[in-house]
């Protein structure tokens, strides 16, 4: 797939968290974590990279690495609700491509990123697209907190759930002997990346549709996306993503593996 061009990337960055407190600034090799975020996906063929905050501060730290930053209400339930106001802020047209990037995310692939936005560029059919890989551990395959998703024939997506799936008729005795010798079915279940590319246009139509019963059910907001009957073009990739961050103990790892990477 050729690379992508003419697209924005949005970081949406929220400084409350339960299990990590001010994770956006959390200090990874002296740069704040949505610092780290940024300078990745500026390694991408974005034309523009910016952070969408809910405080100032974060704002301040980005501006004081040189990545352009905004500040955003400090009441959306979402990122895709920050980011919708971010949309109206530049002033971005319909039909701009947007990725988001989360902002606990400072291994990402800048070619992922690429790759995200190419998908939907290509897709006229589809409002969003996304990504994935497959999966190899019976472990991975029933964790809840692993989505998997299942695509029709054109690579669009049919639906994401935590429940393992597809599954397939004889999983049950394939698993009875337990997860570390079970042989998962063949095409390979598909783990979903937590990646977005949006049009401008419906990203700022996304806050004002109907909660889907689905997406309540599953936590799983891209369900609202296809309960009202739109599409999201999935990209397939060969590699796994980085570790997020959402834990001092995934922060500490990350340390770690950019410590070992120099």
């Amino acid at each position: 797939m050729n690379a992508a061009q003419g697209f924005t990337v949005l970081i949406p960055a929220r400084l409350a968290s339960t299990r990590l407190p001010d994770k956006p600034l959390a200090d990874i090799a002296g740069v704040p974590m949505v610092v780290r975020v940024a300078q990745r996906a500026l390694q991408s063929g974005a034309n523009r990279c910016v952070v969408a905050a809910d405080d100032a501060r974060i704002v301040q730290a980005c501006q004081a690495h040189g990545v352009q930053a905004l500040l955003t209400r400090t009441d959306h339930p979402s990122g895709s609700d920050r980011l919708a106001e971010a949309c109206a802020q530049l002033e971005l047209p319909d039909d701009a491509v947007v990725v988001n990037v989360q902002g606990d995310e400072p291994l990402i692939e800048p070619r992922l990123i690429d790759a995200v936005a190419a998908e939907l560029q290509s897709r006229h059919d589809c409002v969003m697209s996304t990504a994935a890989h497959a999966i190899a551990s019976a472990d991975d395959f029933l964790n809840p907190n692993v989505v998997k998703v299942v695509l029709d024939r054109a690579g669009t997506a049919l639906y994401f759930s935590r429940a393992p799936i597809a599954w397939w008729r004889d999983g049950m005795a394939a698993l009875q002997a337990g997860p570390a010798s079970a042989v998962l079915p063949s095409p390979a279940p598909l783990r979903h990346i937590g990646i977005y590319g949006y049009r401008a246009g419906f990203l700022r139509q996304f806050p004002v549709l109907e909660p889907a019963p689905l997406e309540r059910t599953e936590s799983l907001e891209q369900l609202r996306v296809l309960w009202h009957g739109q599409r999201i073009a999935v990209h397939l990739t060969e590699h796994a993503p980085g570790p997020g961050v959402d834990t001092p103990q995934d922060l500490q790892r990350v340390r770690e593996l950019l410590q070992a990477s120099r």
